[in-house]
């Protein structure tokens, strides 16, 4: 049976590895960030209502809070979705909406990773309109 999405956010920690070959963009001999559902979940409760980020934006926070160069684009897009269907998890289980972490503060509704999701875009672009209109 497939792991919950709850689960999978008990992925092993963030580490720093330095890269053989150039990577997603990353040079050779960079300090690559792997980094866990747990850390992006973090940083996404660290954002204010109304503040939203790309994911490359995220990516290179994460990086630098851990001292390396980049952010591995891969896994953080695997962590950035199992956090967010987790989160969804939360709210269809009663959660409330401040209480779960805030991805479409990164996740663009139109982009690839919110065709993927749970949580379509309609929701992902009412919430970004809602923390956009209370910012007012």
């Amino acid at each position: 049976m497939a792991k919950s999405w709850a689960e999978r956010m008990h992925a092993p920690a963030a580490h720093v590895t330095v890269l053989e070959k150039a990577f997603g963009g990353v040079p050779q001999g960079a300090r690559l960030l792997i980094s866990c559902p747990h850390d992006i979940a973090a940083w996404l409760h660290s954002l204010q209502r109304g503040e939203f980020h790309s994911i490359a934006e995220m990516r290179n926070s994460l990086a630098a809070a851990h001292g390396a160069d980049a952010a591995c684009p891969v896994s953080s897009s695997i962590f950035l979705r199992i956090v967010a269907e987790a989160a969804w998890d939360e709210l269809q289980a009663g959660a409330s909406v401040a209480d779960i972490a805030p991805f479409w503060r990164v996740i663009e509704p139109a982009s690839t990773i919110a065709k993927k999701l749970r949580a379509d875009s309609h929701f992902i672009a009412s919430r970004r309109a809602l923390e956009t209109r209370a910012g007012r």
